[in-house]
């Protein structure tokens, strides 16, 4: 077979963010548009891609399968020497991450816009992973952007036909040079990894004994399979605790991000009190939720807290022991507290999985989180809910408690981290940048620290987070204005690199609290007089004419 060299010109919007290229699926089914970003990824990698293996999946949005037949074509044209792709073109985040990892690949690329909806007038995305099984460090995704901004041709082999449907694996011949296709369960790999880590014998025991009555909900989106496998079939927790379990090209209409906005109907569910665990999903697998009977919510910094304190009660912890604890900046603050009281060190980090990445490959970092539903360890390079899910189940089992007691129990023990998160999604970009102009010239002049804000809160620090990599000597900067008072309250604002329009502003808000009496106050009564100073030392509200935030963790 031959390959085709075809022009084309360049795209100016192909600079990918946080986790790789998120666009609306509008943008990406134009002509030529996947072709320049793919060719764009090739061309970064270079020679040493030619002849080793990629691993290819998506989340099974819109637009997916298309893009995973455009790959396979251009892969055989770059001489790409195999490819590893999900049967039907499905694999989650952190299954591809494990395929990576297993099987040795030089890299994977990833078909998703995470939480994001789905559909022609939702989003798509595309990300590269490296072969560590993590997401590409911004060296690999400037080039990437690079190429992109600068490609002319593309190659492409249009003979090469695979069934992405069909297990199994076909060769061809292409300019003289072996090219595979090997179409693989999207599940076995990933389940393999995790009957590795956690004791399915004991959690399907605990499960019957207990009578434990768990619920799942995939959103529609990647995570089904694997629940329907894991949880169904090896845990035996009964047909029908997933729900919501075949991948849809829309996820069926929900906006599949895993919180108590967007999982409304599942949360109502939930406070009905018939199940004891519930746990939900994003679109490509890579976040969780987690909620006890009657929808007590976990927030996630204190879900990952929760996982370091017990984890020696995972068969994988006991045998590789703990180097590490990690979390990123805005995350609340528990984990520092567990990290103290284990003897290890908690790195504070930037947002986004590649710098946990850093930390593991360097022998670091066991277990790490971010406060956006993101929760996993070094078993792969990626956040992993069903691994969190599966956490909790073994914290259950372990401690014979319910989440709820669990959760109190460990406020008690360390004090309560109070954090909420406020999103403002597709603010008009202008007031968005507006005001964190004006928040950096606060922060850079200094004319906050020393203030009385009120009879309670001084401000002590305001920066705009730097952070320099110990691992690669790497330093990234302006990754959100902290405002840290004497009481060790924090008030963070940063933009988010998720959104596919607009700007997302992220305004977070953590206080500390030891007193027992006030433990259980609710988390918005606790944390408002914060909330509206952060409001006020911001002008959020005039500035971007948005008077309610689109939701609240």
């Amino acid at each position: 077979m031959e390959v085709s060299v075809i022009e084309t010109k360049a795209f100016d919007n192909q600079k990918p963010g946080t986790s790789g290229l998120r666009k609306p699926t509008e943008t990406f089914v134009q002509e030529n548009y996947v072709e320049n970003f793919t060719q764009s990824i090739f061309n970064a990698v270079g020679h040493s891609a030619h002849g080793r293996t990629v691993v290819v999946g998506g989340d099974g949005r819109y637009f997916m399968k298309e893009s995973v037949h455009t790959i396979i074509k251009m892969a055989a044209a770059n001489k790409i020497g195999k490819l590893i792709i999900g049967q039907d073109g499905i694999l989650s985040t952190p299954a591809l991450s494990c395929l990576i990892r297993m099987r040795k690949a030089i890299g994977g690329i990833i078909l998703t816009a995470s939480h994001n909806p789905g559909g022609i007038k939702g989003d798509f995305g595309i990300k590269y992973n490296t072969s560590n099984g993590g997401p590409a460090p911004e060296a690999v995704t400037s080039e990437i952007f690079r190429h992109s901004s600068e490609i002319k041709e593309y190659r492409i082999c249009k003979e090469v036909e695979v069934d992405i449907s069909r297990i199994g694996q076909k060769r061809f011949r292409v300019n003289g040079k072996d090219f595979v296709v090997q179409i693989v369960d999207s599940v076995d790999d990933y389940l393999y990894m995790m009957k590795d880590i956690y004791d399915f014998k004991l959690l399907r025991e605990y499960i019957k004994t207990q009578n434990l009555r768990i619920c799942v909900n995939a959103m529609n989106g990647v995570t089904g399979p694997y629940l329907k496998k894991i949880f169904e079939k090896e845990l035996e927790t009964g047909e029908g605790s997933v729900i919501n379990s075949t991948p849809l090209v829309d996820f069926g209409g929900i906006h599949p991000d895993p919180n108590m906005t967007y999982a409304a109907d599942f949360v109502d569910m939930m406070k009905k009190g018939e199940y004891d665990l519930g746990a939900c999903f994003d679109g490509d697998g890579d976040r969780n939720m987690i909620l006890g009977k009657e929808a007590f919510f976990v927030n996630p910094s204190d879900s990952v807290a929760i996982i370091a304190a017990h984890c020696q009660c995972i068969p994988y912890f006991k045998k590789t022991g703990i180097k590490g604890f990690a979390r990123s900046m805005p995350t609340g603050s528990s984990l520092d507290k567990v990290a103290e009281k284990c003897g290890v060190k908690c790195h504070e980090v930037p947002t986004g999985w590649k710098f946990f990445g850093n930390l593991m490959d360097a022998d670091q970092l066991s277990i790490c989180g971010e406060e956006s539903f993101g929760t996993s360890s070094d078993h792969i390079r990626e956040k992993d809910g069903v691994w969190a899910a599966l956490a909790w189940l073994s914290l259950l089992a372990n401690q014979q408690n319910s989440v709820q007691q669990i959760v109190e129990e460990h406020w008690k023990t360390y004090g309560r981290n109070f954090f909420t998160r406020y999103d403002y999604e597709n603010v008009e970009s202008k007031g968005a940048n507006d005001m964190m102009t004006n928040l950096r010239q606060l922060a850079s002049d200094q004319s906050l620290v020393g203030q009385a804000m009120s009879e309670q809160y001084t401000v002590q620090l305001m920066d705009d987070f730097r952070f320099e990599d110990s691992i690669d000597q790497s330093v990234t900067e302006k990754q959100g204005i902290r405002i840290i008072f004497t009481d060790g309250s924090r008030l963070v604002f940063r933009l988010s690199g998720t959104g596919s329009s607009g700007a997302t502003i992220r305004l977070y808000i953590e206080s500390f609290c030891n007193e027992d009496s006030k433990l259980q106050t609710p988390t918005q009564e606790m944390l408002k007089p914060l909330v509206d100073m952060a409001l006020k030392i911001s002008n959020l509200v005039l500035l971007t004419g948005r008077s309610e935030p689109t939701v609240i963790t």
